[in-house]
């Protein structure tokens, strides 16, 4: 046996933004074995202590319940480009086109013509 595989791994420190969405799970009730240990939240705001951890305040999406003070290593972000791939994918035809607004349809047709270009090389 590897002596590096029975070390648990560790996330490096987090810092996170008011308004990120996170992913947090609340380490008592998770341990505990109780239903809703894990729930998507939004960063509210940030509190420093004098040791130098920032801790936040989280709002739950799914019924807007106050989690505070949560810790970062129980927290990990939720991207934005994985809450945005069906749009930045999402074919451009009429049928979903009907549904947009002008805007959104313009932003659509800008991305697929950039994403069906070949990327140019660097001029010397």
């Amino acid at each position: 046996m590897n002596a590096s595989s029975s070390v648990a791994r560790v996330a490096a420190p987090v810092t996170y933004r008011c308004d990120d969405y996170v992913l947090y799970r609340d380490p008592e009730r998770f341990w505990l074995g109780k239903p809703g240990h894990t729930a998507v939240c939004r960063v509210d705001a940030l509190i420093p202590f004098s040791s130098g951890e920032i801790r936040y305040t989280l709002v739950r999406l799914d019924t807007g319940a106050r989690i505070t003070p949560a810790r970062a290593r129980y927290m990990r972000l939720l991207p934005p480009a994985d809450a945005m791939h069906d749009i930045d994918t999402a074919p451009l035809d009429a049928d979903t086109a009907a549904d947009m607004t002008p805007a959104a349809v313009a932003w659509l047709t800008a991305q697929t013509a950039n994403a069906s270009r070949r990327p140019e090389l660097p001029r010397p």
